[in-house]
């Protein structure tokens, strides 16, 4: 396999047409598609859906694109590594982060990075909890943050934030309101600390009979709300129920019903006041735990080991700064991870 047959496999995808590739390319498309069937034939399998509107890739195409990516990323550093001296750490890194988390956490961290280590690549991998925990386990992320998953074979995992978990909606009659208690106090601050957000609570068994907005089975929120309301022996008063995030957002925004909201999430929540309730879930706390995972095989390199140090200054700095109301517990020993 060639790299220049992963360039022009890129370039076809990233067009969507072989056409426009070739163009693009300044290659003859007869030539193109010739490079594209041969890779096919090299790999195995069919890389794209073809039709009159052009090309569309398959699940191996989409895969072997985040490959080929990071490859031809890793060949352009080797050259440079070879035609320059070094100047700090080099290399791609990839890191795959809960889609939730990412919007908060991830533009800190790049933008650091460009500014301190301008020579690491890094990508990202930002999806469901469970397609996260899976790029680490294939061997796709160099740097996974997992929701409560303190053990996976072959990962080095450590405790690294617990966050509280919120119920959001809008409350027009102030009902709901009338249910929750006050906060119990937060966590006395350091010396130039902005103050700890003081939320109301609102104990479980309220939130469950209210009408909800969540998402299916297999996204980890709504497997321990369930988990929560079966060791309670409740039943769940689910109004709708919808995959897609932004959905979900639009509906509770509409009033349509409630939704249990990770502290990561409460910067795009609507202020609190003006019928809006934002209330932080207990009896029992609602909670979920980020754990720091590498690959336990090899040691991390220069340029994972700097992103880390970068991923995990700014959570602290966050934290911190009160901008994500959450627990830091990298380096602590003996933290205990349940709610």
């Amino acid at each position: 396999m060639e790299l220049r047959s992963l360039r022009y496999f890129i370039a076809v995808l990233e067009a969507g047409s072989l056409s426009r590739a070739a163009v693009a390319l300044y290659v003859a498309q007869p030539a193109l598609t010739a490079q594209i069937k041969k890779l096919e034939v090299e790999l195995g399998t069919q890389l794209f859906e073809r039709s009159h509107a052009g090309v569309t890739p398959t699940a191996a195409g989409l895969q072997l694109y985040q490959d080929a990516r990071k490859l031809l990323s890793d060949a352009a550093a080797m050259r440079d590594r070879l035609q320059r001296p070094p100047e700090g750490p080099e290399g791609s890194v990839t890191v795959a982060v809960p889609f939730l988390l990412s919007s908060l956490l991830l533009g800190p961290v790049l933008a650091r990075l460009k500014r301190t280590h301008p020579r690491i690549r890094v990508f990202v991998i930002d999806d469901l909890s469970l397609m996260v925990r899976k790029a680490m386990v294939d061997r796709r992320a160099d740097i996974g943050l997992l929701v409560d998953t303190e053990y996976l074979n072959g990962l080095d995992v450590k405790p690294f934030v617990r966050e509280p978990m919120f119920i959001c909606g809008y409350d027009a009659s102030g009902e709901v309101a009338s249910m929750t208690l006050p906060s119990p106090g937060g966590k006395r601050q350091g010396r130039g600390k902005p103050a700890a957000v003081q939320r109301p609570v609102l104990p479980f068994a309220r939130a469950a009979g209210l009408p909800l907005v969540l998402q299916s089975r297999r996204f980890s929120i709504r497997a321990s709300v369930e988990a929560a309301a079966n060791d309670l022996g409740l039943e769940l008063n689910i109004a709708h129920e919808h995959d897609s995030a932004r959905v979900i957002r639009s509906l509770y925004l509409a009033g349509a019903g409630f939704t249990f909201s990770p502290a990561c999430a409460m910067a795009d929540a609507p202020p609190a006041g003006n019928g809006w309730l934002a209330a932080r879930v207990v009896q029992p706390d609602l909670a979920r735990t980020y754990f720091l995972a590498t690959p336990s095989a090899r040691e991390p390199d220069p340029a994972t080991r700097a992103v880390m140090e970068v991923l995990v200054d700014e959570t602290r700095a966050l934290i911190d700064a009160g901008r994500w109301e959450a627990e830091f517990l990298y380096g602590k020993r003996g933290k205990a991870t349940g709610p």
